[in-house]
Order: structure tokens, then C-alpha cells, then sequence
């Protein structure tokens, strides 16, 4: 039987990266199942099928994550818990131990991921638009998608890029909606910017 062709955010997204570190050893993690790794982080299921734990090494997903002033909202993950620094990256930067909502993979035959599609189609135009600025075309992409908020979509959707746009400009990080991992989404179906910010 012929594998299942890959969801459209993948083939027009840009592809993952992984975390090469090992993770850091930490009582809530230990024994723990890894189930899943991004370019700045890794998650371990807590085991009570609500919450994960998630290990950040990037700046800007901690931001994202404990800032007092952070995007919130029905589109950004539910945090929990900060339990501190655990370790420290090959990059350099600290090993922070988030508790977070679980999120999980979009399948290719729902509404999200439709949505998800729009969203990179869209956004990954604008960076075309404006790819003679370099690091900052998507800060500008992103900004264009507020300028112009998408139409046919809820307006919780148009605030939260709003409320990522003006995170991103406030913290001096970069978006990142292109990465596949990044776009995620609760049992209900709801989209969710799972962690889109990055430090360059």
C-alpha cells in the first residue's frame, strides 16, 4: 500500500530542524517518554494525557512562554508552570523546563489544516514581497498579514497574529510560521501558534 502523500504545510513549509542535545536530567523529566523535538526544544509527556513538559533552549520561545506581557489568547499553548533552568544548551543558552498544555500534530483532512496552508501560503508571499530586507522580511510579512487580516477566518485568528506581530516587535525576535512543527492544534481542532518566534 502507497504511503499517505505528506500534509500540504509540509511540502510548502519550511522542513524541520532538530535539537542535537541530549536532554538535560531533571526529577519531573526523568523517565519520562520524549515525544517530540523541535529545532530549540524537546517534550516529554507528563503521562496524564492533559500536559507535557517541555525543554526550551531558545530566548524567544521562553519569551513567548512566561513574559508577563506574552500573546494569549485561544490560538498560543496554555502554560502552566516555569520550572526554572535544568541545563545548558551546546548553543550556550540555558535549558528552561516549561509545563504546558499538550498540543498535537495537525492531520492532513481537517479544517486546521486548511487553515495552516492559508496561513504559509500567505505569509510565505509576503516574505517573497519583501525578501530584499533580508532577516527583517519576516517581521514585514508578518506585519502585512495584520495590515490586511485574512478574510473567512474567525477574528480570534486576526487578533492572534496581532497579538504575535506586536510580540515579536516588542522582544526584538523573529517569526517563524514556516516551520512545520510550529503550527499545532488541540483535540477540539483548534489552530495553534505552538512556538513561531525564534532568535537569529
Amino acid at each position: 500500500m502507497a504511503d499517505s502523500p505528506p500534509p500540504p504545510w509540509v511540502i510548502r513549509g519550511r522542513p524541520p530542524l532538530l535539537l542535537p542535545d541530549r536532554a538535560p536530567g531533571h526529577p519531573l523529566i526523568d523517565g519520562k517518554e520524549e515525544i517530540g523535538r523541535g529545532e530549540y526544544s524537546i517534550v516529554f509527556d507528563k503521562g496524564d494525557g492533559q500536559r507535557v513538559y517541555k525543554v526550551v533552549s531558545s530566548p524567544a520561545d521562553y519569551f513567548l512562554y512566561t513574559a508577563d506581557d506574552r500573546p494569549r489568547g485561544k490560538h498560543f499553548p496554555i502554560i502552566y508552570a516555569d520550572h526554572g533552568i535544568i541545563g545548558r544548551a551546546q548553543s550556550g543558552y540555558p535549558f528552561h523546563l516549561i509545563e504546558m498544555e499538550k498540543l498535537y500534530p495537525i492531520p492532513c483532512d481537517c479544517e486546521a489544516a486548511a487553515l495552516a496552508t492559508r496561513l504559509i501560503e500567505l505569509y510565505w508571499t509576503a516574505c517573497q514581497k519583501w525578501g530584499r530586507l533580508g532577516m527583517d522580511m519576516g517581521r514585514i510579512a508578518l506585519h502585512h498579514l495584520t495590515v490586511t487580516p485574512l478574510a473567512k477566518v474567525e477574528n480570534s485568528l486576526n487578533a492572534a497574529l496581532k497579538a504575535l506581530s506586536d510580540f515579536v516587535e516588542e522582544y526584538h525576535v523573529l517569526p517563524d510560521i514556516l516551520n512545520t512543527n510550529n503550527l499545532m492544534m488541540r483535540k477540539d481542532g483548534t489552530l495553534v501558534f505552538s512556538d513561531p518566534v525564534f532568535i537569529a
